[in-house]
């Protein structure tokens, strides 16, 4: 009787410790279904460029979408080429901030990115990072302005 109820807490034990959120990686989501929130947005729309899947990615763009980067302010047509023209190897989002107002999420973070434009690297200095995300009929997430800046100076992203 002792050894089965011994036999039963080690058991119980083990189940709990398995559950706990360290014992698997943290799941990253890589698909618009699986947004939960301001960060994962920004996850799966670097997901998307990386993959180049540009009609899930143009979906997700809002007509009067604005990209501003230090090469100059794009509408939404002039976007999707300048991200179409980039080979992203690698990237990285550190020091998320994401704040929720309405249906409305500001997200600023550090993007870190490996990419080459036209065959040649681009700088791997980090940018600083910003997205405007609504949420709209449907409860589909649109992205109504980005911005990336470099935080070091002569660096700029071109």
């Amino acid at each position: 009787m002792l050894r089965r109820v011994v036999t039963a807490a080690l058991m119980l034990v083990l189940l709990v410790s398995l559950a706990g959120c360290t014992v698997w990686g943290e799941h990253k989501p890589t698909v618009w279904k699986d947004v939960t929130g301001g960060e994962s947005l920004e996850r799966v729309f670097w997901h998307e460029v990386q993959a180049k899947h540009w009609t899930d990615l143009e979906s997700h763009l809002a007509p009067n979408f604005v990209l501003t980067v230090p090469t100059g302010t794009f509408d939404r047509a002039a976007a999707l080429e300048h991200w179409k023209d980039l080979q992203v190897q690698d990237y990285s989002l550190g020091e998320i901030q994401s704040q929720l107002n309405g249906n409305t999420y500001t997200v600023t973070y550090i993007l870190n990115i490996h990419a080459t434009r036209d065959g040649r690297s681009l700088p791997t200095a980090p940018l600083r990072a910003m997205s405007v995300w609504q949420r709209q009929v449907r409860e589909q997430w649109v992205m109504l302005a980005h911005s990336a800046m470099s935080l070091s100076t002569g660096n700029e992203i071109k």
